[in-house]
């Protein structure tokens, strides 16, 4: 019986409730403080040879000592069977993707596909937040006016803020409690533009942090039309990487199996020309060797007289 690729987390908080009975649970890979680097080179070793290949996500916003432990026993395994994918989502979009993949992983996909998969399937994951404060969002590369920065201070403020797949905020003004009307680009509150949503079916997922708002299943979620809703506890990652802890956070994403295995199967499969392995995508996602050969320097392209 085949077993299928191990999807790896770096925090059990980024594991969501499998959709069904065979999707697999995640890999743990514990951080330094955690585990020193022998148990972690038996952790990692004991995964290989049970599954094979390993699949673990680095968001950016990780630990360096973390991203530092994962390069590391990478290294001393010397083996091209762990891929490193660095995927840049707010937490709980992480966590959605990180579930899509486990969904993937039992299908007749190979490893390589997999794990390329991965870049493939975050454009399709809408990521945001309604947030109480947005005086730190900066750096989570969402534009923030002058005025936003300064009705942050009011104790009343919440801001509808999207991450991914584009940037947006708006101002929700008295709370977030009324209807919203649409399937997309719906208004909310005295006028606030809603983010856009998507244009497929999806669930959505939520996570409270310490706001008290309906915002999220009242109005969003009836305007995406999105088809089911779930709520999770917050990853601890979450209120660093917003800026603040009052906050609600959401990701929706494609629930169904069949249209995840038709997305990717659908797409070209190419052969990484450096290890191998099956890929779709420009880059292979075990190696990082792109699909084609980058072109030579103009210096050394250049004929000598």
């Amino acid at each position: 019986m085949r077993v299928p690729t191990a999807i790896a987390v770096t925090s059990a908080d980024l594991v969501l409730p499998a959709p069904d009975r065979h999707t697999p649970g995640a890999a743990l890979l514990h951080p330094p403080e955690q585990l020193d680097l022998e148990s972690a080179l038996a952790e990692t070793g004991a995964l290989l040879e049970r599954h094979g290949h390993l699949v673990a996500l680095v968001p950016p916003w990780l630990p360096r000592s973390t991203v530092q432990r994962l390069h590391t026993v990478r290294a001393i395994l010397e083996t091209d069977r762990i891929a490193l994918l660095g995927i840049d989502l707010p937490p709980l979009g992480t966590a959605l993707l990180v579930r899509q993949l486990r969904q993937l992983s039992v299908c007749d996909f190979s490893p390589g596909i997999i794990a390329s998969a991965a870049r493939l399937l975050s454009h399709y994951i809408y990521a945001g937040a309604l947030l109480g404060s947005v005086a730190k969002l900066d750096r989570v590369r969402v534009p923030v006016g002058l005025g936003a920065h300064a009705r942050s201070w009011s104790p009343s403020a919440q801001f509808a803020v999207m991450a991914h797949p584009k940037p947006h905020l708006a101002k929700l003004s008295g709370g977030g409690s009324q209807g919203a009307h649409g399937p997309r680009g719906a208004h909310g509150p005295r006028g606030a533009l809603l983010p856009a949503g998507p244009e497929f079916a999806t669930h959505l997922t939520f996570a409270r942090g310490q706001l008290t708002s309906d915002w999220v299943t009242a109005e969003l979620a009836p305007a995406w039309q999105v088809q089911g809703v779930l709520e999770n506890p917050l990853p601890a990652a979450s209120p660093g990487w917003w800026g603040t802890p009052k906050l609600v956070e959401f990701a929706a994403g494609i629930p169904d199996l069949s249209v995840l295995y038709q997305l990717v199967g659908s797409v070209r499969r190419e052969e990484c020309r450096w290890c191998g392995l099956e890929l779709i995508g420009d880059r292979c996602g075990f190696c990082a060797a792109p699909l084609t050969a980058p072109p030579p320097p103009a210096s050394s392209a250049r004929s000598r007289p």
